[in-house]
């Protein structure tokens, strides 16, 4: 992340970037990947219960890392620190909970990705880390959500806790 544990607040909402799936991206991942016929091929996508070729959900959670790592370079590019300070040292995830995919991601469909934080954990096991626990999303140009899951990992504090 490009902010300490501190300086995220719960409640707080971030457009981390936007994505557009074209036919050949999402052949290419799913040949890859996912190779199911809803995936790899516009007929095979058009008889099945989508009703035309969609992006795996796979590649969806794919691209949403891409966009949040492109969010994260883009703040350090922009963003001039003050002498003496630092960028936080980036901590593990934890891993991903109640994924869901909840419409299906077209060729043409932008989507937009944003977090919202639920939840800060100060670790007394960790002292120097905190736990952060995110909602993920993806919404479509319609404005109708494509993904959502939960999202936990570690952020650097900024300073031991009572110092």
């Amino acid at each position: 992340m490009t902010k300490f544990f501190e300086d995220f607040r719960v409640g707080e909402q971030t457009r981390l970037g936007e994505f557009t799936f074209d036919a050949e991206a999402i052949i290419t991942f799913a040949r890859e990947f996912d190779p199911q016929p809803f995936h790899i091929d516009e007929e095979g996508g058009r008889k099945s219960h989508f009703g035309g070729l969609c992006a795996s959900g796979w590649h969806t959670c794919a691209v949403f890392m891409k966009v949040l790592t492109g969010y994260q370079s883009d703040v350090r590019e922009r963003t001039e620190l003050a002498e003496g300070e630092r960028w936080p040292v980036p901590g593990p995830g934890l891993g991903f909970r109640d994924l869901r995919w909840t419409r299906p991601v077209y060729a043409g469909d932008t989507i937009t990705f944003s977090r919202r934080v639920l939840e800060k954990i100060e670790m007394k096991s960790r002292p120097t880390w905190g736990l952060l626990i995110n909602r993920n999303e993806g919404v479509n140009q319609h404005g109708e959500r494509v993904i959502s899951f939960i999202h936990e990992l570690f952020i650097e504090r900024r300073k031991m806790p009572g110092l």
